[in-house]
């Protein structure tokens, strides 16, 4: 499936049905500021450990904020 750009009330409708939140943001950026229950998976290591870390039953939200 390809990515899609979602709201936040399609998040929170995905988060409530199971759904696995993600932050793909630099270590140090995670620490500092992440979503609760978020999972970290920083973007240049998704590739080589999502399917380790999620389950390919449930949606997945990827988000990065960007305080720039």
């Amino acid at each position: 499936m390809m990515p899609t750009e979602i709201g936040r009330d399609e998040v929170k409708r995905l988060l409530a049905a199971g759904g696995q939140l993600v932050d793909v943001m630099p270590a140090k950026e995670y620490q500092h500021a992440h979503l609760p229950g978020a999972a970290h998976l920083p973007l240049e290591r998704i590739g080589l450990e999502a399917t380790d870390l999620l389950d390919r039953d449930r949606p997945v939200i990827v988000y990065c904020f960007d305080s720039q």
